[in-house]
């Protein structure tokens, strides 16, 4: 056996799949996508076994983006776990066969609790065809094990149809990547869409700042004090009129100048990087890595309320 040969043979069988499965979609898919999006309730996946797996996916993948939808095991369905379902919910059942028994089992329940059903089969004759308001039955294909019996190529169809569901409703919804954001929090990609350089910037009593008329010894102190490797010369009125960077005082040290004897002014970068308050942290770091620099400071309008540095944005997971 050629391994490679028959890790491919495996990919082009499935892939037949997908393709005989698309070019098979019709006025079904419309009606079931409407029966979502026009859905007042939840939507409800279930299914056994392998579409089981396939069933939690994809309530996860409908979840994800903007259509509220759980998965329901139809053996603990059968337990008590009926409960969650309602009227107003649209119970979409996957089972290649059509007559899984854990499947077949509940369906006069969900009949009488009133939810829709939406059967994804490959048998139009089976009983959860005949049950469904709206069937999806997939066209023949071969599964892509040996025997042609374990779920492989009908698992993947299953997937793939379900994901062009969630997909097509999030675009119908007018899901944007700020809703994405909110349902993603904990994950790189939430992170990048939701935190702003406010939430993540030193601050208050946490920023460095000093007057652009102070000795630089008090500035030294203050960038020592907070730690975060610039200060930040403010005017009389208010206003950014420049930074102090441990870079500069490094330089000022190497020249021999006597840093005592200078004021803050004479030393600062006038006309330094900086970020308007409420803009992504993402945008941040886009920014101090295009302009090789680790901190800057955080406006609103001339005046500064913070300073960011690229660690904290790093730190937090958030790559660019």
């Amino acid at each position: 056996m050629d391994k490679l040969t028959e890790g491919r043979r495996v990919f082009d069988i499935e892939i037949r799949a997908l393709e005989k499965t698309r070019d098979a979609l019709d006025d079904t898919f419309v009606k079931i996508l409407d029966l979502i999006t026009g859905c007042k309730g939840k939507v409800v996946l279930t299914g056994m076994g392998k579409p089981g797996h396939i069933a939690e996916k994809l309530a996860a993948t409908f979840a994800s983006l903007g259509t509220p939808a759980f998965y329901l095991h139809p053996g603990e369905a059968m337990h008590g776990d009926l409960g969650m379902v309602s009227e107003n919910d649209l119970v979409i059942a996957i089972s290649y066969s059509g007559e899984s028994d854990e499947i077949i089992r509940i369906l006069p329940n969900i009949k009488m609790i009133g939810a829709a059903l939406v059967g994804i089969t490959a048998n139009r004759n089976s009983t959860l065809a005949r049950a469904a308001d709206v069937a999806q039955v997939l066209p023949e294909f071969d599964e892509a094990c040996y025997l042609g019996l374990a779920p492989t190529s009908s698992t993947t169809a299953e997937l793939c149809y379900g994901d062009a569901l969630a997909v097509v409703a999030s675009g119908l919804y007018g899901f944007k990547d700020a809703d994405f954001g909110r349902f993603h929090p904990a994950g790189s990609l939430g992170k990048k869409l939701v935190l702003k350089v406010d939430d993540l910037m030193a601050q208050g009593g946490e920023d460095a700042r000093i007057s652009a008329d102070a000795p630089l010894k008090d500035a030294i102190v203050e960038m020592s004090k907070k730690g975060l490797g610039v200060v930040s010369a403010i005017g009389e009125t208010g206003v950014l009129e420049g930074i102090i960077t441990d870079g500069d005082l490094r330089r000022q040290l190497e020249r021999g100048v006597d840093i005592y004897s200078l004021h803050v002014g004479d030393i600062m970068t006038r006309s330094p990087v900086t970020i308007p308050a409420g803009k992504l942290a993402v945008e941040a770091l886009r920014m101090m890595k295009e302009k090789n620099i680790s901190c800057m400071p955080v406006l609103d309008g001339n005046r500064p309320v913070g300073t960011i540095k690229i660690h904290d944005i790093v730190g937090v997971g958030i790559v660019g």
